[in-house]
């Protein structure tokens, strides 16, 4: 018989904590005194923190972990790696050690545990990382991801917030695995949208990140539990605007057959919340919307650069086999923060 995990209410990125939630907290922590060499903290609500330690390298450190969305241990554990180790990718560093983080009942098959450790491993190694170690706990259900550390120059960070007006954004996987894990949940997703959806999760950043070195990358980051609006909005800083054209946007088109029959995640709804204000659609259909708002599990980065440079990168990622588009412009400051319209996307827009 072959053994499964046991689906929770919220897996993958949809468990994450909403992102008003978040601030309200982080904004009350005590601070100490700054320290000029740590680069990136919270703070910037950037992918992971970077500490430089000489004048040519700094370490770049993140840690994530959530329940299953599938059901097949070996799969989760894949996807999971893959989640974590993407923020050091988005950041501009290179993998370098990972530790697992196991939450898992005692009274569990522990060769469900075996597997999901297996498929971390093997995601470990194709980052060209070491899995070095890690903490366990016992607990009433399953959850699993990696602290990861990795290294990069001080001087070739990819912030979030470094977009210029007149960048273009490029996004380089598809959109709307955490509604199709949900349909999946009750039965309701095509199995070949969800072997469309755990390809897409379980391939890292690493190869996009690949593309990126050879350009003057702006900003960058990875779509996760905010959804794509909602890590656009953080890319905004509160100081640029944006222009999405909504018709240019990956999508997995299952996604929005279940969108528009209404299986959402209550996280998408939170992130419509937060982020809804800062937004004004135009012609765009209500299930895009929802697409839109999706928190993604192991999603694609969303890159800033120049107009010059941006239909390169877009060429060398087609390369590697990645469904990326160039997806809107950065803009100057003004309202709407962002403005997203039913149209495609045009260089000469």
């Amino acid at each position: 018989m072959e053994e499964k995990i046991t689906f929770c209410t919220g897996g993958g990125c949809t468990a994450k904590l909403g992102a008003g939630i978040l601030e309200h907290v982080l904004a009350r922590l005590p601070k100490g005194p700054a320290d000029p060499d740590l680069l990136v903290g919270y703070d910037s609500r950037d992918d992971a923190a970077v500490y430089r330690v000489s004048e040519d390298l700094a370490v770049v450190q993140t840690l994530d972990f959530f329940p299953p969305m599938v059901d097949d241990p070996y799969t989760f554990g894949r996807i999971a790696a893959a989640n974590a180790l993407s923020d050091i990718y988005a950041m501009g560093g290179t993998v370098k050690t990972a530790l697992n983080i196991v939450c898992f009942p005692e009274q569990m098959d522990l060769n469900l545990l075996g597997e999901i450790l297996r498929g971390g491993s093997e995601k470990v190694i194709e980052a060209g990382g070491t899995l070095a170690g890690g903490h366990s706990i016992a607990d009433s259900g399953v959850k699993y991801g990696l602290s990861v550390t990795g290294l990069v120059h001080p001087d070739k960070i990819y912030p979030n917030n470094g977009g210029q007006p007149g960048d273009c954004l490029i996004l380089t996987k598809k959109l709307g695995v955490g509604i199709l894990c949900t349909a999946h949940r009750v039965g309701e997703a095509p199995a070949e949208a969800m072997d469309a959806a755990i390809s897409s999760m379980t391939t890292l950043n690493k190869y996009a990140a690949g593309c990126c070195r050879a350009y003057d990358i702006h900003a960058c980051t990875d779509v996760t539990g905010f959804g794509f609006l909602g890590h656009l909005h953080e890319m905004m800083d509160g100081r640029l605007s944006c222009h999405v054209h909504a018709g240019s946007v990956p999508v997995f088109p299952q996604a929005l057959d279940c969108a528009g029959e209404f299986l959402l995640t209550a996280a998408g709804q939170r992130n419509r919340n937060h982020t809804g204000p800062f937004v004004r659609f135009e012609g765009v259909p209500f299930a895009m919307e929802e697409v839109l708002f999706d928190p993604q599990t192991s999603g694609g980065l969303l890159i800033a650069l120049s107009p010059a440079e941006a239909p390169k990168l877009l060429a060398d990622l087609k390369e590697t086999g990645a469904p990326a588009a160039m997806v809107g412009r950065i803009e100057a400051r003004r309202e709407p923060e962002i403005l997203v319209t039913n149209d495609e996307y045009k260089e000469d827009a």
